[in-house]
C-alpha cells in the first residue's frame, strides 16, 4: 500500500501544466500588486490614521461648540455674565474702582553666567 504523489494526481498534458502554472504566477502577481500597490495596504492604513485623527477632531470641536453654546446662553439668560462682558470688552470700571496693569513677564534669555554648573 505505498502510493506515491504521481499515482495519487493524475498527469496533466505538458500545455494544461503550463496553463496553470501562468494562472497562479498570474494570482500571486495580483495579490502583491493589491497588497503592495497603490490601493494596497498601506494606503488603507494611512487612511484609517487620517480618518481617526479627523474623528477625533470634530469630537474636540464639539465639545468646543457645547462649551460656546453654554456660554451664549449665560450670556442671554444672566445680567451679571452681561455686565461683566461688557466691562471686560469696554475696559468700564465703577465708581470707586481701580484697575491694575501688570506688565507681561518677557522671555528670560540665557546668559553664559547661568548655564554654568
Amino acid at each position: 500500500m505505498n502510493l506515491s504523489l504521481r499515482q495519487l494526481v493524475p498527469q496533466l498534458p505538458s500545455g494544461r501544466r503550463t496553463g496553470y502554472g501562468i494562472l497562479a504566477a498570474g494570482i500571486v502577481i495580483s495579490g502583491l500588486f493589491a497588497v503592495r500597490g497603490p490601493q494596497g495596504i498601506q494606503t488603507l492604513l494611512t487612511k484609517h490614521r487620517e480618518i481617526r485623527r479627523l474623528e477625533e477632531e470634530n469630537a474636540a470641536q464639539m465639545v468646543a461648540n457645547q462649551r460656546r453654546r453654554e456660554r451664549i446662553d449665560r450670556l442671554e439668560h444672566s445680567t451679571a455674565e452681561q455686565e461683566m462682558e461688557i466691562r471686560k470688552q469696554l475696559k468700564l470700571l465703577r465708581p470707586g474702582e481701580t484697575t491694575f496693569i501688570l506688565p507681561t513677564p518677557a522671555e528670560k534669555t540665557p546668559t553664559p553666567a547661568d548655564e554654568r554648573p
